[in-house]
């Protein structure tokens, strides 16, 4: 009986694939079992009196992806997993698929143990192996990602406010209006357009409270930044202040910078339209922390793909 089911999958997935498979070409761009000893630290259950089997680490750590790729929520990660042939592909047609509440412990797990860090880190030395480190210089910059306060979007929660939703948010003025939520911290490669560093911190954190650079790098950043000093090299836009304005020389030279930081504008584009992850739904910083690791690492993998075409 198993054999005629994997046989009608290998049918109907032979079917797909001549339509295209995007998961499946990124599939094979990562080693995945590289990332199987930094989660199989999470569990605890296999000591000699038994229990219940794991679900296989490697399933558990695609499952997240799938999520932030497709921007859904636990439940619908789960019927989407049964229903759709690429889904199990990518997750190499398990036997075991795990159901929405281990998806959710199992993203607990991660942030309160840290190990989305690790996973983070693994992702980075994966990518500098292939020859894609930082060469030209890197783009940092910040973005929105809005939340629910759980009340009257007038008033600012305080400190009795009873609400479970986006205990630590808080709110930010963007764009003359009160919005409340969390702020991405992202640093990109400028030559590859891959997220090298990110950092995810309350709304009202200022941008340039935020250095993600280190010593060495070239580091464009928009006026947002003006007055702090990174760690690399400087490259952040001069801005006019009371009784100066700008020089001929520093327009000419925003203007150079400029150019070369919009293409960061194309990773939040990607991040907010196509993962949907533009909004949260969780509700402590840790908890944000993973989900937009994964969304991070989504982004790398969509990226990736591209490169690997004009590697080729």
């Amino acid at each position: 009986m198993d054999s005629l089911i994997d046989f009608a999958l290998k049918r109907e997935y032979e079917r797909l694939q001549k339509l295209g498979d995007r998961l499946n070409d990124v599939n094979k761009l990562i080693d995945w079992n590289l990332f199987k000893p930094i989660v199989s630290e999470l569990f605890d259950n296999k000591s000699e009196k038994g229990g219940r089997p794991n679900i296989d680490e490697i399933v558990m750590v695609k499952m997240l992806l799938l999520q932030a790729w497709y921007g859904l929520s636990d439940q619908e990660l789960e019927r989407q997993v049964a229903d759709r042939i690429s889904f199990r592909k990518f997750l190499g047609f398990p036997s075991d698929v795990p159901d929405y509440t281990t998806v959710w412990y199992f993203r607990e797990r991660l942030a309160k143990m840290g190990k989305d860090k690790d996973i983070w880190s693994e992702l980075q030395r994966q990518l500098e192996s292939k020859g894609l480190s930082i060469k030209k210089g890197v783009i940092q910059d910040a973005t929105f990602i809005s939340s629910d306060p759980g009340q009257n979007a007038s008033k600012p929660r305080g400190e009795g406010a009873k609400t479970r939703r986006s205990k630590d948010g808080n709110w930010a003025k963007r764009n003359r209006k009160n919005e409340f939520g969390f702020k991405l911290h992202s640093l990109m490669d400028l030559e590859d357009g891959l997220i090298r560093r990110f950092e995810v911190t309350s709304a009202n954190v200022h941008d340039n409270n935020i250095d993600l650079s280190q010593k060495g790098e070239v580091v464009y950043r928009d006026k947002g930044y003006f007055g702090t000093t990174p760690k690399g090299y400087d490259g952040t836009m001069k801005r006019a202040v009371r009784g100066r304005k700008l020089s001929r020389a520093e327009n000419h030279r925003n203007k150079r910078i400029m150019r070369k930081r919009k293409k960061v504008e194309r990773h939040y584009a990607v991040i907010k339209r196509v993962f949907k992850s533009g909004h949260m739904l969780v509700t402590t910083l840790p908890r944000v922390q993973v989900k937009m690791m994964f969304v991070c690492f989504s982004f790398n993998l969509y990226q990736l793909q591209t490169l690997s075409k004009t590697m080729a």
